[in-house]
């Protein structure tokens, strides 16, 4: 072994019934370093992490961590060994408070045994928070806080083990910029400390901020790695789906001119403020604002999830009373909603079922579900949408992320659609599957349908919108064309409209 790494595996091969998931995989990570882990959804980063944690114990080839080879029975004998994981999804019991989470299953006992040493518990956890500098209250309930300060816990979880390698799986994902810059501050005290960070991301601008070193994998195979001082976004999006990718943004084709959405006035107590805004048929519209400048607030009203306190709609020039998402379902406005995992599909219910539950109107009309008629529209609008699953009963759980969203898409396409609402379409999903749904919205509203497009990724609503709002505070503060829309004039909109309010 290298003794410059902390972790190595060598010829690491997985198999499941059918499927090999590794095939002779490579990689090491050194010590101190942030090692990023890149590749697009099923090319085995989660399998590689699964093993090199002991949740995976069946495997060939080897693995030597801090000078010795190791095979895990389970993930206890992992994370005492020093390997933890911050998961993506994070689960902690809400009603326990910090120093609980932390020490959950291994409280520090008294001298009387069976007796948990709360005061030394208490004491451990303020002084690993104090460490990273965190200014919150280690009896402070895990359901008072945002998820930042919850992934923040799982790292305390993590060094309180004496973790020497930390795995942090899509970290940034939940997080506002001014929280990833924190966690950033926080990874680089973590690697003055020499701990390793393994991080995996689809955002490679952040791989290029905080990583010193990343390694591609693509379908179960080892591509390569890389100092990141020596390479470039290109060349590891082309590692990553084996061809190279100049036009990740298509072309888009130009509005038709004929309103289809107009707001006036619009307002919610607390939220947002006289919103005023037309959408042409063809046309994508894009908003751009800082996490918190209502956005997301103001297309949720908008499709009824939320309320409104003042304020008109019109589709196609006639004012439309919505009260409920069922309200604009009927009247043709449709929304992807940022959290497809929460609101967009269920995860234990077939892709059949995900096309037919919104659409029961046109499937079940007297309670009797046609399910020939269900089968039909799925396996049509799923083949066009090329959405990859080994066939239409699967659970849609299972599916990668960007298959995930397109059934989320494929349940609104076969209704007759007037306005589509994108909140954030392309989060926690690879490059490939990104490029494949920027050229599904291009496509759509080349046929005519009108979007909306909401995304903290400036590239790609610059890119993707005929115009864009900027917001801030709930209101908007410019209106820019596309041939004038540029990170720093979005940037500038937001700066003065913050100093104007």
């Amino acid at each position: 072994m290298n003794a410059e790494n902390i972790v190595e595996l060598k010829g690491i091969t997985k198999r499941f019934p059918g499927v090999l998931a590794l095939d002779n995989v490579n990689f090491e990570v050194k010590k101190g370093s942030v090692h990023a882990l890149i590749g697009e959804n099923g090319a085995g980063k989660s399998t590689l992490m699964k093993i090199l944690s002991g949740a995976y114990v069946e495997y060939e080839g080897n693995i030597v961590f801090c000078g010795k080879e190791i095979h895990f029975n389970n993930e206890k004998e992992a994370l005492d060994s020093g390997i933890a994981i911050v998961p993506q999804e994070i689960n902690p019991i809400s009603e326990l408070t910090i120093a609980e989470n932390v020490y959950i299953g291994r409280e520090p006992q008294k001298k009387l045994k069976g007796f948990i040493d709360k005061r030394k518990r208490l004491k451990d956890t303020q002084e690993f928070m104090d460490r990273l500098g965190l200014g919150y209250d280690a009896n402070k309930k895990m359901a008072d806080l945002s998820v930042a300060q919850k992934q923040m816990v799982e790292i305390i979880k993590a060094i309180s083990r004496n973790a020497k390698l930390i795995i942090m799986d899509e970290p940034t994902s939940a997080l506002t910029a001014a929280e990833t810059e924190h966690l950033f501050y926080q990874i680089n005290r973590l690697r003055e400390d020499d701990i390793s960070i393994i991080f995996i991301s689809h955002k490679l601008d952040e791989v290029f901020t905080i990583c010193d070193e990343a390694t591609v994998l693509r379908d179960g195979q080892y591509i390569g790695s890389c100092p990141i001082s020596e390479t470039d976004v290109d060349t590891l999006i082309s590692m990553m789906v084996g061809r190279e990718v100049k036009d990740i943004f298509p072309k888009l084709s130009k509005p038709q001119g004929e309103e289809v959405l107009r707001v006036e006035h619009l307002e919610s107590a607390g939220k947002f403020h006289d919103i005023n805004f037309t959408l042409k048929k063809g046309e994508i519209l894009g908003f751009a604002g800082l996490m918190g400048s209502g956005r997301s607030e103001i297309v949720r009203s908008i499709f009824g999830l939320d309320s409104i306190t003042g304020g008109s709609i019109f589709l196609s020039g006639q004012e439309i009373a919505i009260g409920h998402p069922k309200d604009a379902i009927h009247q043709g406005i449709a929304m992807v909603t940022e959290d497809r995992a929460v609101y967009g599909f269920v995860g234990i219910r077939s892709i059949k079922d995900n096309i037919a539950l919104p659409n029961c109107d046109r499937f079940a009309p007297y309670q009797w579900i046609r399910r020939k008629e269900v089968a039909a529209a799925t396996d049509q609008i799923c083949t066009k949408l090329k959405v990859k699953a080994e066939n239409w009963d699967s659970y849609v759980g299972t599916l990668s992320g960007g298959n995930q969203q397109k059934v989320v898409l494929a349940k609104w396409l076969i209704r007759d659609i007037k306005v589509l609402i994108l909140d954030e379409p392309t989060r926690g999903i690879d490059v490939g599957a990104k490029q494949e749904i920027y050229r599904l919205i291009a496509d759509l509203a080349a046929s005519g349908m009108a979007v909306i497009l909401i995304s903290s990724e400036l590239p790609e609503v610059l890119s993707m919108s005929h115009r864009i709002k900027v917001l801030t505070n709930g209101s908007f503060v410019g209106d820019l064309d596309q041939n004038e829309a540029t990170q720093d004039a979005v940037m500038k909109k937001i700066v003065e409209g913050r100093n104007v309010q």
